[in-house]
């Protein structure tokens, strides 16, 4: 009977719920209960679906508004980090960061190693195919493949759809001026870490120990504005590379310097080199000695004995310590023997000669004369007083120390008193001859903004306010009458001394190979500006003379014409020839 019921029921197509409250009872066809149960259980999936598509779209949005991830997730170098802007005074751009990728693997992901090398090389010159091979089969979680891609170069390694290869995005420092002021800026390693110059200054400073306190990021630094005037560094570099090929020169140099400030408003030395590919290297592996030789700057790098130029601070020395005066008159009729030396004058006149005289001829025999009055102790003291013996205080890394003989003697102070004894940087002279002719102040150079206040507070009287106006004479006096005259420019009274010095080689002086150098000053009625002129080894010169009146100086006559109005130094004609002082200025 029960088998029965079960039978009938299985073949009807209705069943019967229970009573409700009331009494009364239902008959549904079990079709409909189907239909209700094929809905729910399809709006249960559709709910389910939208909530996945949303949570994946709201996931994809916050991708999109994100900013780009910086690090990889792998164990991998140092994060590298944001580095500020350098620009010059006036706001030019003289180095920034550039985004860009490098290429990486992780050899345990790697199938193939040969195969992956020659599709890699197919899009990447200069691949290095056995180190590149060796770092695919290390077995490490990381290793680097090619650092700074390309965005071309990026797009053919993902065509190539390598499995286990990815990139990471980094730094590159970029200089929009390539060489125009490379030894001041200086630059960076592949890790965007300073080498030279301020990019060095600036890490010396703390940037890298907050790089590697992992404080840094991308966060965009406070540009770092230099003193220099990148309009005047392109005319100063275009002088001193000009002039070392038609001089058929080694080298050459030059710095312009605010005497009333300090700072640097131009300084380049050639051969130089690109910022941007400090490190290129020759076809056969081997460094570009000439790339090498361009890392070295010989204006504040290199020390050399500055000849003449050191008469200044001779005759400025015997002034300040009132053994001379400018009517005084020294006898220069004949040589001086000391030692087993003999010191004669180039092209001497061979009779007494005033003081101007003896700034005009540069008569070694009337220098030494007023060194010999001051004495030893005194001439050493002057010179260090000066900054000239000691390693100059700024901030551009890599400063040579100067070198002095270890006993001063007489004869050590005769030649040093005429630049043959002492060697020192050529911006150290610069800084120097500006305490000279900007009231007797020396202020210490900086490569970086700085305003008179400031220099001011910085600053350390070092000669007599009367001694700085007899001495803004005899500058004005040689460039109207003597050996300056290669470097006048009308209208902006340019004074100066000349500094022909024999090279020394391997220990011995060169007859026939000159140091030459002329630190100048203008305009001389109302002094604002020091320029000194370097140039190594030339073989020719203006009249196929090889002394610094044939080729220093006329660098500096070329540099001030064209800077001058740019540096603001309006031309001023009349009689530059009147003395000034102190309240002049």
């Amino acid at each position: 009977m029960i088998s029965f019921v079960v039978r009938l029921k299985r073949r009807a197509h209705f069943i019967v719920r229970r009573r409700d409250a009331e009494g009364r009872g239902e008959f549904i066809g079990t079709g409909v209960r189907r239909r209700r149960q094929a809905r729910q259980r399809l709006g249960i999936l559709i709910a389910g679906f939208s909530v996945v598509f949303f949570l994946i779209g709201a996931r994809l949005v916050q991708y999109g508004i994100a900013d780009p991830p910086t690090t990889s997730s792998l164990g991998s170098p140092t994060v590298v980090a944001s580095r500020p802007d350098i620009v010059d005074r006036n706001g030019a751009l003289l180095a920034t960061d550039v985004n860009m990728v490098s290429l990486y693997a992780d050899p345990r992901r790697i199938v193939d190693a040969d195969e992956v090398v020659e599709k890699l090389a197919q899009v990447i010159p200069n691949l290095d195919w056995g180190e590149t091979h060796k770092r695919l089969r290390s077995g490490t979680a990381f290793q680097w493949l090619k650092r700074q891609l390309t965005p071309r170069q990026q797009a053919a390694v993902l065509a190539l759809g390598i499995p286990g290869v990815g990139f990471r995005p980094e730094k590159r420092r970029f200089y929009p001026g390539g060489a125009t002021a490379s030894h001041i800026v200086g630059h960076v390693n592949v890790d965007n870490q300073g080498l030279a110059g301020m990019e060095r200054h600036l890490d010396q400073q703390g940037l890298s120990d907050l790089r590697a306190a992992g404080m840094t990021g991308d966060t965009p630094l406070e540009p770092v504005r230099l003193s220099i005037d990148i309009r005047v560094q392109n005319i100063v570099r275009e002088v001193v590379a000009t002039a070392m090929t038609t001089y058929k020169a080694e080298a050459a140099g030059a710095v312009i310097l605010d005497v009333d400030t300090g700072e640097v408003l131009a300084m380049a030395s050639v051969p130089d080199y690109d910022p941007n590919e400090p490190s290129r290297t020759l076809p056969d592996g081997n460094v570009d000695k000439e790339y090498e030789k361009g890392w070295f700057n010989r204006v504040s790098n290199a020390t050399y004995e500055m000849g003449s130029t050191f008469k200044s601070f001779t005759l400025a020395m015997g002034l300040d310590e009132e053994k001379i005066t400018l009517n005084s008159v020294v006898d220069a009729s004949r040589p001086i023997r000391m030692g087993g030396f003999t010191i004669r004058d180039f092209k001497g006149k061979n009779r007494a000669l005033t003081i101007p005289e003896v700034f005009q001829y540069s008569s070694n025999i009337g220098t030494a004369a007023i060194a010999d009055m001051v004495g030893i102790e005194g001439h050493q003291q002057f010179l260090a007083k000066l900054g000239l013996l000691s390693k100059m205080e700024t901030e551009m890394p890599g400063v040579a120390t100067p070198t002095q003989p270890r006993t001063w003697k007489k004869i050590n102070s005769v030649t040093i008193s005429f630049g043959h004894g002492v060697a020192t940087t050529p911006l150290q002279t610069a800084v120097a001859a500006a305490s000279l002719i900007n009231g007797g102040s020396l202020v210490p150079p900086t490569f970086l903004r700085r305003s008179r206040e400031q220099a001011k507070l910085l600053s350390r009287t070092v000669i007599k306010d009367k001694t700085s106006a007899d001495m803004r004479h005899l500058y004005t006096w040689n460039g109207l009458k003597g050996s300056g005259r290669s470097a006048q420019v009308e209208g902006f009274n340019v004074g100066g001394k000349t500094g022909t010095a024999d090279k020394v080689i391997n220990g011995r002086y060169a007859n026939d190979i000159n140091f030459n150098a002329f630190v100048a000053a203008f305009p001389m009625d109302r002094p604002k500006y020091v320029v000194l002129s370097i140039i190594d080894a030339p073989k020719t010169g203006e009249h196929g003379g090889r002394t610094a009146a044939s080729t220093a100086a006329p660098m500096i006559k070329s540099i001030i014409s064209r800077a001058a109005p740019l540096l603001g130094v309006q031309p001023r004609f009349g009689s530059p020839n009147a003395r000034y002082s102190l309240s002049d200025y």
